[in-house]
């Protein structure tokens, strides 16, 4: 009886410690690597599987209270974050998986070896192992569907990376080209090979003329391998710059990553900005340089054009000076597949702006701009010079640069510090460098995102300007 008592509380043990490991797994596309090295709160680790481990070991009796102890601190951890274990087939495939493998071996042990101590990191490194055999065995399954349905289809495919904007660039062109084809786009940041396998297996329309799908990578070979699969007709690689670094070590590695776009066998045309270094061929294109008299304001933007040796003048209800770039890729493109100038131009008066990129609201006579979703250093510091020119008050909630330098941040820091009257400052990522660098501007640091709403009500008021620059989920 005593030996049953202990088995079960073995198999709630692992079976919590799983969830934090599959949680931190799902966090970083399951990559064992990322989660060990590229972790950004590493202390979380031993707070919830190494010392949990060392007493779970060491303590003889009262294992059932410390059970309870820490599966309690487990759920009032999570519940705190703002992103959540999502019970996806692979989740609930692993935990079936963990479950009967520490079953077996507990029972094994009984049994055979009269084990006093049942094993924990066994049956967690097996479930892993046969959970990604599993999972590869079910993708190249995936694959297979995706590559029939898609010759099926048979659509015209364009091809989008970069560093910065590659998102808005993607629905950007969605937004012209659906007024004259009959056109699908990955959706949200969709930008994995998993993540457009499963798009094309279940969403893509069997009517689909163009396909637009979004390219992005954490390491070399991602974008070859969305490249290999789909063979874009058309691609377009947006501005590069050092995002991600931590994981490519140089921005030459990025750059030759964010190039994979170009191994496509049926390509026919590349749009690329004009600073990427690369020999010239016929079917390489330049935009960016021919970019003129750009104006933005919180109503809009406008710009000049030249294309063909001509200039067309663009406005669109957009934000953001730096989004002319991402707006002239998609208008060349689009100019590209046969669409008229008149017809362009009167598809960008109706955009729409990208959910959480310079997004406009009005609430409670506060004026909110959410730009969220806009995480690099140019893109943030041109989002600042947008509201500069505002008369009230203007405030801030950022967390820095995401997976940048410290260099970056600094610069950011300082323009902060030039523009806004209150910074709140979220995430523990940036926290010391934007800290020790915003000196005029009055700094609320918010340890905990959940009281943001609090922070909000207390300290802003109506004819505040609002902005959120970037978010960074709460493990960081």
């Amino acid at each position: 009886m005593m030996d049953l008592l202990y088995l079960l509380e073995h198999l709630i043990f692992v079976l919590s410690i799983g969830y934090y490991l599959i949680l931190n797994l799902q966090w970083y596309n399951y990559k064992i690597n990322r989660v060990i090295l590229h972790h950004h709160q590493p202390l979380l680790h031993i707070v919830f599987f190494l010392l949990p481990l060392f007493v779970y070991f060491a303590i003889k009796e009262y294992i059932f209270i410390f059970l309870i102890f820490y599966i309690l601190t487990l759920f009032l951890w999570q519940k705190k974050l703002d992103k959540k274990l999502v019970l996806t087939g692979r989740v609930k495939r692993f935990f079936l998986l963990l479950f009967f493998t520490t079953l077996f071996l507990d029972l094994l042990c009984l049994a055979k070896f009269n084990c006093k101590v049942f094993p924990t990191i066994i049956p967690i490194a097996i479930a892993l192992i046969i959970s990604n055999l599993v999972e590869k065995f079910l993708f190249t399954i995936y694959k297979n569907q995706a590559k029939k349905r898609l010759e099926k289809i048979n659509p015209t495919i364009i091809g989008v990376t970069a560093s910065y904007g590659k998102t808005s660039i993607k629905n950007f062109l969605y937004q012209i080209l659906k007024n004259r084809f009959r056109v699908y786009a990955t959706p949200r940041s969709v930008n994995t090979l998993g993540g457009i396998l499963k798009d094309i297996n279940e969403d893509l329309p069997l009517d689909t003329q163009i396909y637009i799908a979004e390219a992005g990578a954490r390491e070399r070979g991602d974008i070859y391998e969305i490249s290999s699969f789909l063979n874009p007709e058309y691609v377009i690689v947006g501005k590069i710059g050092p995002q991600h670094i931590e994981y490519f070590k140089t921005i030459e590695n990025i750059i030759a990553t964010k190039l994979e776009i170009l191994s496509s066998k049926k390509l026919k045309k590349a749009f690329l900005y004009y600073e990427i270094p690369v020999k010239k061929k016929e079917k390489f294109v330049k935009f960016g340089e021919n970019i003129k008299n750009v104006e933005a304001s919180l109503d809009g933007i406008s710009f000049d054009l030249e294309l063909n040796g001509k200039n067309y003048h663009f406005k669109a209800p957009i934000l953001g000076a730096f989004n002319a770039i991402n707006l002239t890729a998609a208008i060349m493109v689009a100019y590209e597949l046969g669409m008229s100038i008149d017809e362009i131009q009167k598809a960008l008066l109706s955009l729409k702006p990208i959910e959480h990129r310079l997004q406009k609201i009005e609430a409670n006579g506060k004026i909110i701009i959410d730009d969220s979703y806009n995480g690099n250093l140019e893109g943030m510091i041109s989002s600042y010079e947008l509201v500069k020119s505002y008369k009230g008050r203007k405030v801030v909630v950022t967390p820095g640069i995401v997976e940048s330098t410290k260099e970056a941040n600094e610069k950011l820091a300082k323009k902060i510090d030039e523009v806004f009257d209150l910074v709140i400052i979220t995430g523990k990522i940036n926290r010391d460098v934007l800290d020790k660098n915003i000196k005029r501007a009055k700094k609320i640091i918010l340890k905990d995102k959940s009281n943001l709403q609090d922070v909000l009500a207390n300290y802003t008021k109506s004819k505040d300007l609002i902005l959120f620059s970037n978010d960074a989920p709460s493990y960081m």
